[in-house]
């Protein structure tokens, strides 16, 4: 059974950087297939590759990891950029994160209309269907 788990912005928000990876990276480690409201800083992604990286085993392959925001579009419109700033600088960050088990997914391809995420066609996931 793949497993989508949606975390929104405020159960993570106020976690310091290494709380944060600590809960995203548990949860991947149970084949949960992430949707993070908002993106992580991109210290915060370094660091969780970096962690993945030392927690790579037989039975942990490893994440895939996207980020998907808004492309940024010339705005002419004064109040709507000043209002963008002040969202920024209050910690609010648009977009989401997809983060899951490189076990699971085989590859996650965006563009501007959709996202697609492809996985893997286990032996695990075939003899579970077997079953039924």
């Amino acid at each position: 059974m793949l497993t989508l788990q949606y975390i929104p912005l405020n159960e993570i928000e106020n976690l310091d950087s290494q709380d944060k990876i600590k809960k995203l990276l548990s949860l991947v480690k149970e084949d949960k297939i992430l949707l993070v409201e908002g993106r992580l800083t991109p210290a915060e992604e370094v660091k969780l590759i970096e962690s993945t990286m030392e927690e790579i085993s037989k039975s942990f392959k490893g994440i895939e990891i996207c980020t998907v925001y808004p492309q940024k579009k010339r705005e002419v419109q004064f109040f709507s950029r000043l209002r963008k700033e002040v969202l920024n600088i209050l910690g609010y960050r648009q977009g989401i994160t997809i983060i899951g088990p490189a076990s699971i997914i085989k590859d996650i391809k965006r563009d501007p209309t959709k996202i697609e995420l492809l996985t893997r066609n286990s032996k695990k996931f075939r003899r579970m269907q077997a079953k039924k």
